[in-house]
Parts: C-alpha cells; sequence; structure tokens
C-alpha cells in the first residue's frame, strides 16, 4: 500500500512539534529527570486543555476526539525526538488501550473522561519481579473480598506508578488472569521509586497489602486484554523510536557539516558518509515500519499481532544502532554528560528492553506467521 500523511495529519504534526519544542528543550528534560515526580503539572494540564493530547484517540463518548491510531503515533513519534517527560506513554498507550478493549462499557464511562481530560493519571502494573511479559509472568493472586477483590504481591518495572492516580493490575483469579483497577490512594498500596538507567521515563515497583481493587472486564478476560494493549503500545513505542532515532540522524548530520578536521568537514570523509548512510537506512526503514504498524492497529486487522512486533524488534535496534553512531560521530563531546547524545542513548537501550526485547518478538512474529 502507498502510505502517506493526510493534511490533517501533518498540521497535528507541525501543531505538537511546536509545542514540545516549547515545553519539552533539552533543559526541561534534564530539569525533570532530577525530580521525584518525572513531570510538569502545568505542561501536562496544557497538553490536554490547548491541544487535547491525551484524549486525541479516545471516543467522543468517552469525552476524546475520536481519532484514530495512526494520528496518536504521529504525536508520540514527535515525542520521542523531544524525550518528553510525562506520564502520556502510562496513561495513553497502556491504561487507555486497556480500557478501550477490556470490554468492560461501565469502566470506559468511569475512567476514560478523566484520561481525555488529563485529570487522570494512569498506569498498568504488569510485570513483576521476574521480568517476563508473558502470561506465564504474571504470578499475583487476587482474593474475593465482601467488597470486590483484593490484591497482595509486588509489581515492578511499572512506568509512572509512583504518580498515577489509577492503576491497572493483572493479577491471577480461578478463572485465569484477570485486570483490576486501583486507586492510588488506596489502602496496603506502597510504592518504591526505581533507580533506572533512563530517568526521562520513571518507573516504580508497587507493593500491595491486601489493598481493595474493582474487576475490569469479566474475571479471566485479562490476557486477552492486556495482549492487545502490549501490541498496540509497542505500535507506539516504535514510532516513539523513530522518532528519536530521526533526532539523532539530524544531529549527526549537522555536527558532520560543522566540525572540521584537517582543514574539510568531517562529512566529507567516506568514513563519516558510510555511516550516516547507514542511519539514514535505518531511520527511513524503520519509519516504514511504524507507520505501516500504526495504520494496522488503526483498522485493528489480522496484521496487527505480526507487524506489531516487527516494528519492534526492526525499530529497537534501529534506533539503538543510531544513538550509539550519533556518539560515534559527536566523537569525544558525544561522550560527555554535558551533551544530550547520551540522553538517547539511554532512551533507546531501555526502550529496547521495554515490552520484550528484539529476540523475544521475533519468536512472537515467527509464531504469529507459522515458523
Amino acid at each position: 500500500m502507498n502510505f502517506a500523511f493526510s493534511e490533517e495529519q501533518v498540521e497535528l504534526r507541525k501543531v505538537a512539534a511546536d509545542f514540545l519544542t516549547n515545553k519539552s528543550a533539552e533543559a526541561d528534560v534534564r530539569a525533570l529527570m532530577e525530580t521525584d515526580e518525572g513531570y510538569d503539572p502545568a505542561v501536562w494540564s496544557q497538553m490536554a486543555e490547548q491541544l487535547g493530547l491525551q484524549g486525541l484517540a479516545i471516543p467522543e463518548e468517552y469525552g476524546g476526539s475520536g481519532y484514530s491510531y495512526v494520528e496518536l503515533c504521529v504525536i508520540f513519534e514527535e515525542m520521542g525526538r523531544r524525550l518528553l517527560c510525562a506520564p502520556f506513554f502510562s496513561t495513553v498507550a497502556l491504561a487507555a488501550n486497556a480500557l478501550l478493549h477490556s470490554g468492560d462499557d461501565d469502566a470506559k464511562a468511569r475512567y476514560l473522561p478523566g484520561i481525555a481530560s488529563g485529570e487522570t493519571i494512569a498506569t498498568v502494573a504488569f510485570t513483576e519481579e521476574n521480568g517476563r511479559w508473558d502470561e506465564s509472568g504474571i504470578e499475583m493472586e487476587a482474593a474475593a473480598s465482601d467488597q470486590g477483590h483484593t490484591l497482595t504481591g509486588t509489581k515492578s518495572y511499572v512506568i509512572d506508578g509512583h504518580i498515577a492516580s489509577l492503576i491497572l493490575v493483572a493479577a491471577r483469579t480461578p478463572e485465569g488472569v484477570s485486570l483490576f483497577a486501583v486507586d492510588g490512594d488506596a489502602s496496603g498500596l506502597g510504592r518504591t521509586p526505581l533507580s533506572t538507567m533512563d530517568q526521562t521515563r520513571k518507573q516504580a515497583k508497587l507493593d500491595f497489602d491486601n489493598t481493595p481493587a474493582t474487576l475490569i472486564g469479566a474475571a479471566g478476560s485479562g490476557w486477552d486484554t492486556l495482549r492487545t494493549m502490549l501490541q498496540l503500545a509497542v505500535v507506539a513505542l516504535a514510532s516513539e523510536q523513530m522518532g528519536g532515532a530521526q533526532e539523532c540522524l539530524d544531529s549527526a548530520v549537522q555536527y558532520a557539516k560543522d566540525r572540521v578536521q584537517f582543514g574539510r568537514p568531517i562529512g566529507s570523509f567516506q568514513a563519516i558518509k558510510h555511516k550516516l548512510a547507514d542511519m539514514l537506512l535505518e531511520v527511513e526503514s524503520g519509519k516504514s515500519a511504524a507507520y505501516y504498524s500504526s495504520w494496522c492497529a488503526a483498522e485493528m486487522n489480522d496484521e496487527l499481532t505480526s507487524v506489531s512486533s516487527l516494528a519492534k524488534s526492526y525499530c529497537s535496534e534501529a534506533y539503538f544502532h543510531t544513538t550509539a553512531e550519533n556518539i560515534q560521530i559527536h566523537g569525544g563531546i558525544g561522550f560527555t554528560w554535558e551533551h544530550p547524545a547520551h540522553l538517547y542513548f539511554k532512551r533507546a537501550k531501555s526502550s529496547e528492553l521495554l515490552f520484550g526485547d528484539p529476540t523475544y518478538h521475533r519468536e512472537l512474529l515467527a509464531q504469529a506467521i507459522g515458523i
């Protein structure tokens, strides 16, 4: 198929890019990395009130704008370029998608309007200390109570788990894996921020001790919901990765033009030309995979299972390689903490492992296509 963005999508990209350039400059990113919360509440509110980003792909009946996943991935790409420090991915790519595909109309009506308005910061507590992203990795059990259910156990690597006011938790019931909603101020909930490589995307460990929880969807249907959520999440992540990769390519090209050695720009040397050519090939190929996967996500067609893993595996490696080559081209300055190259390198490495590494997704791809 021929894929081209519409005029409206191009304009959306421009508006988002202008906003993020002003609100997520390098100085802003560095400052927010050092805070406990990891985001600016004023910018978060502006994203919702001025641009409606949190509700972009949420249906109008739940307070959103009703756009498709393609438009949402345009936004993720621009956020990847600017390394936005905000709970957008956890709230929109994880929690909102889980709710939208839970089959629970009451839960959607209860929680999605708050997400769309920016009032609710949400996340999904999926992984445990085993670090697995498959169904077998979910070991926490939910106990029935007079009020519904209670949860006891630990969830690790929860994106924005330290600040979320709504936490969707995967736990086992007699029927199988189920999904539960937990209020951020619920009794028995403990939160511990984690020290991670990439502090532009905060993670936390969550401890549950007889914490009251509300069942989302039917008991035992949680894995179907989570599997769809994970496929949509890696599609969004692929777009974010390619935004970051494009920024690294642009930075490397500009430096190759400006840096002079032996009386000539280093970009005129064959070794640098080869690096830049390889980076360009990876970025453009990765964008093709990301864009096509976003269309499959918008259509929710049969290709989503295979294409999402294809995009995750390729874009993860392309982003990481691009950030590493950007550092090499910049030479000594690229290795310093003062240069932004290392910020993208750390984001690329953490994103490579998030939701499963490339090897894991190539295995999922092989299973999906029957080899």
